[in-house]
């Protein structure tokens, strides 16, 4: 399918009037705007964007006739309150006209997960969902993860409902084709097999430990497991390893009973019996005062691939029926659809969002509510699936709001925090260094929003945590003020948290007092007497108050979870930072030099040293490398 910004497909034309006045919610102005556009929309198909006084995206919709559907917002009376608050805050619209309505619903999907819009349904966890990859542009074809776009030539399994379901069948198949899922790069340089065949998970086709054919074979038979044809594969398993045994070769047969364990183990993790179902996506609404949660489930060749909840939100006021339509619209965005979607309700457009999804997936997809046999048994299965994570995530959203209650008292705030930010550094003395910050909510951990910073100041002294922790708070606030100097979005934080005692504490204040803000809440959290071994971390307030918790206070324990998410983070990006460092080459300082001339001159010379040691004529020798380059490198390191 082409692009949505394709000109043959779309016709995008911006409709804004000014308004006069204040920014605040006004019914009059919002329906006049509305009115205003109502008048140049044709009866056709498209997408309509509402939009507030600063051009923020508020909703996004699609119609089959958009003069008809756009009209409707005119009846202030008829709308819910929901929409009643959307029309009050719109200042104008943008249209997009499309082809037919099927073509309008995937644009809508598109702009909601590129907008976010605060007026519609959205689907909270777009992250990209992992898939099982056989490669096809090798002679011996590697298996191995993948994530994101799909360019690689291959053939794909999934999706899967989570990275360790995938690395768990993953490992299992590893043992039971013994496919290779090294790199091109590391196959090509062996000289002997690695310990992956020591541990009999690879066939060490690097080493001609197997001929094509043989390989080849692995491969059919891993295709014929991942296409749900486990049986046939057990089955010549079990012909094989009792000939073998009868062959008397009872290494082989040894080696052959291993493989049939894997296949027993990952048939064994598989908890939902889907044989004769094939490929096909299982959905379930739950519902309880206005939270909604739905739970997936995916089979594949009659395989079960795991399940996932899913929580929407701004579901309130919604119709049950829009939010599954609006959450299928957004979830298969990425995601190739299965053939078949099983749902648990009847939809009011299931035939349009069929016909959609099969336009950008290639083939017929069906929608259908199963009224009998297995595949009824699967969705009462996902039913209660999804009642079950509803009831939970009500419970810990419960316990949640209570801890950031008891926080709020705890450093006076005047309402429980909406955001919470939390720093730390990290450097081995002075070197590598760098700050980190994590972001949580009522929700949870806000992954997404994790920022890292590397020390850039030159005056810095290696090791001063509290200069440190000052550049940190200056670029990230001097930042936020240019982005957001009214505060009117979610990227200011109700509580600060900053690893560290009173030192870092003031670092912090003084860096917001240069900025002149005064009135973000700093709170130092630093180790007890006893170094944290006691659990009493010792907080320090901006007013010189310090106290500590008991040490089974379920705030307490809130807390070390924030104090320790940001150790972790900080952490980990300060191991990947000083791993970059230590492969980094001299050549990288030079400009203009890129990887493949890099190679060659270190191919040609051996180490960096003898790069800059070179002299020119010694330069243009070197294959690749042009005289112009060779004058280049040699200018850099011989200026004076």
């Amino acid at each position: 399918m082409s692009s949505p910004n394709a000109p043959d497909r779309f016709n995008e034309e911006q409709t804004t009037y000014t308004v006069r006045g204040s920014e605040a919610p006004d019914v009059e102005a919002g329906v006049a705007a509305i009115r205003n556009v109502v008048a140049t929309l044709p009866l056709r198909p498209g997408v309509y964007r509402m939009q507030d006084a600063k051009g923020d995206v508020l909703y996004v919709g699609k119609a089959r006739q958009l003069k008809n559907r756009v009209t409707s917002y005119t009846q202030f009376k008829t709308l819910s309150k929901r929409l009643q608050r959307m029309v009050s805050q719109t200042r104008s619209m943008t249209i997009v006209t499309t082809n037919n309505e099927a073509e309008a619903l995937l644009l809508e999907a598109q702009l909601i997960k590129r907008y976010r819009p605060p007026y519609n349904v959205l689907l909270r966890d777009d992250k990209s969902f992992p898939f099982i990859l056989l490669r096809a542009d090798h002679d011996f074809p590697r298996i191995q993860k993948h994530r994101g776009a799909r360019r690689a030539k291959g053939d794909y399994y999934g999706p899967f409902a989570s990275a360790g379901s995938v690395n768990n069948t993953l490992n299992a198949l590893q043992k039971l084709f013994l496919l290779r899922s090294c790199t091109d790069g590391f196959f090509k340089t062996r000289d002997r097999p690695c310990l992956l065949y020591q541990i009999k998970r690879c066939s060490a086709p690097c080493v001609g430990k197997i001929d094509d054919a043989g390989y080849a074979e692995l491969v059919g038979d891993a295709k014929s497991f991942l296409g749900g044809k486990s049986t046939q594969v057990q089955a010549k398993l079990g012909a094989e390893m009792q000939a073998a045994a009868e062959a008397m070769d009872f290494e082989r047969a040894t080696v052959l009973r291993d493989r049939l364990r894997a296949l027993t183990f990952i048939q064994g993790t598989q908890a939902i019996n889907a044989e004769g179902v094939g490929d096909a996506d299982i959905f379930a609404l739950a519902c309880h005062e206005g939270v909604m949660g739905i739970q997936a489930f995916f089979i594949r060749g009659g395989q079960n691939w795991g399940h996932r909840s899913f929580f929407p939100a701004h579901t309130s006021d919604v119709p049950q029926d829009e939010v599954l339509t609006s959450f299928l619209g957004q979830f298969y965005e990425e995601v190739p659809p299965a053939r078949q979607i099983l749902l648990d309700r009847e939809l009011p457009e299931a035939e349009l969002l069929a016909q959609a999804l099969g336009e950008a997936a290639g083939y017929r997809v069906a929608l259908s509510v199963p009224q009998r046999g297995d595949r009824r048994r699967l969705m009462d299965q996902a039913k209660r699936n999804a009642q079950e994570a509803l009831e939970r995530r009500l419970a810990e959203s419960t316990t949640q709001a209570r801890l950031l209650r008891e926080v709020a008292e705890l450093f006076d705030l005047a309402e429980p925090p909406g955001r919470i930010e939390v720093y730390d550094n990290s450097h081995i003395q002075g070197t590598n260094a760098l700050g980190a910050m994590v972001v949580a909510g009522p929700e949870g951990f806000r992954k997404g929003q994790y920022r890292k910073f590397n020390i850039k100041d030159t005056s810095t002294v290696p090791g001063d945590d509290f200069a440190m922790m000052r550049e940190v708070f200056t670029r990230r606030f001097a930042r936020a003020q240019s982005e957001d100097p009214d505060r009117d979005g979610d990227t200011w934080p109700d509580l600060v948290l900053i690893d560290g005692g009173r030192g870092q504490l003031n670092a912090a204040k003084g860096a917001l007092e240069d900025l002149g803000i005064e009135d973000v809440c700093l709170v130092g959290v630093a180790k007890g007497p006893h170094h944290g071994r006691d659990g009493r971390e010792v907080f320090h307030m901006l007013d010189g108050r310090e106290f500590q918790l008991p040490v089974n206070s379920p705030v307490l324990f809130y807390l070390q979870r924030l104090r320790d998410e940001v150790h972790r983070f900080a952490i980990g990006a300060h191991r990947d930072k000083r791993a970059k460092a230590i492969g980094a080459s001299p050549l990288d300082e030079v400009p203009g030099i890129g990887p493949a001339r890099k190679k060659a001159l270190l191919m040609h010379f051996g180490t960096g040293r003898a790069v800059r040691n070179a002299s020119l004529a010694d330069l243009q020798q070197a294959p690749g490398v042009s005289a112009a380059v060779a004058q280049q490198v040699y200018d850099f390191y011989h200026a004076r």
